[in-house]
């Protein structure tokens, strides 16, 4: 069924006669009444009561006009979404925890501004299967921790932030270096199979420094409630929420970057371009040589060490 018919009978509907319709939509009257034949035909019932100067919806074209114009705006959804050179449809964005709760909602309103056919939806998830799910296409563009590994060609990716890794102690253990804040308390693990998880153990590695371990969580905000509850203490990265914590002498040599990775060549160009100008709006301070909108994103940089 051609919805252009639909969008005929719809018209006729409003405009109360086959020539207002005619008009509204730059056709013919003879045009329109084939197209409504047209439905009469394939629908197998009467959708107008045509009058000398009107034609007025039959009871059957009553009940059908709502999924009639549910079947037209589907229509012109795909339509939109389908063009590469429209910002329109729907924008698939994973995002890690702390980046969700800190920046997402800023970002979402921000794309709506820069973009507002483009409707943005979440999905939640540990950074590895989020990358997962971008690289199979389920995702038009992620919010991850930066891959301990070289991205493929197919993929780019822009730097966001840096966070230090930082310690998380309770009060009483102010006067303590690293090494005895461990001694006196448990590790609350940052999970060492996430990304992030991995620069925190490699830290402790480098400084050949091996605590008890309590328990291995892929969750900064679960993490730091358990610290200040004083029953451990961790090594987190500065996360956008993080409360009261202590910088390590060189904890930047153990930062976890925050990247939005994306498809090198996007099926939808303009939703990849909007979706760059929001990010440059939240995070101002981003540097690569061009100003927003930009075309497609830079090379991912070596994964951090």
């Amino acid at each position: 069924m051609d919805t252009r018919f639909l969008e005929s009978l719809i018209a006729v509907a409003e405009q109360g006669s086959i020539v207002a319709a005619a008009r509204a939509q730059g056709l013919t009257p003879a045009a329109v009444s084939q197209r409504i034949q047209v439905l009469e035909r394939d629908l197998g019932a009467a959708l107008l009561t045509r009058r000398a100067n009107a034609a007025l919806p039959t009871r059957a074209c009553r009940d059908l006009l709502p999924a009639m114009r549910q079947l037209v705006a589907q229509a012109r959804a795909l339509e939109l979404e389908a063009r590469p050179d429209t910002a329109a449809g729907i924008f698939r964005l994973g995002a890690i925890s702390t980046v969700l709760t800190a920046f997402v909602p800023d970002l979402l309103h921000r794309l709506h501004a820069a973009a507002p056919a483009l409707e943005l939806r979440i999905e939640p998830g540990s950074s590895a299967a989020l990358y997962e799910a971008l690289t199979q296409g389920a995702l038009d563009a992620a919010l991850i921790v930066e891959p301990p590994f070289a991205l493929p060609p197919d993929l780019v990716s822009l730097t966001l932030r840096r966070e230090p890794l930082r310690l998380l102690a309770p009060e009483g253990l102010a006067g303590h270096d690293v090494a005895g804040v461990f001694a006196a308390l448990p590790l609350i693990a940052y999970d060492p199979r996430s990304w992030g998880g991995q620069i925190a153990g490699r830290y402790l590695s480098d400084h050949a420094i091996a605590p008890e371990t309590l328990c291995e969580l892929d969750a900064l905000e679960a993490i730091s409630k358990l610290v200040a509850r004083g029953i451990g203490a961790a090594l987190v990265p500065d996360w956008a929420e993080l409360g009261a914590s202590r910088a390590l002498p060189d904890g930047d040599l153990y930062a976890r970057k925050i990247v939005a990775v994306a498809p090198r060549l996007p099926a939808r160009p303009a939703c990849l371009r909007a979706f760059r100008t929001a990010l440059h709006a939240v995070w101002p301070d981003i540097v690569d040589g061009l100003p927003p909108p930009i075309p497609a994103f830079s090379r991912a940089g070596p994964p951090a060490r």
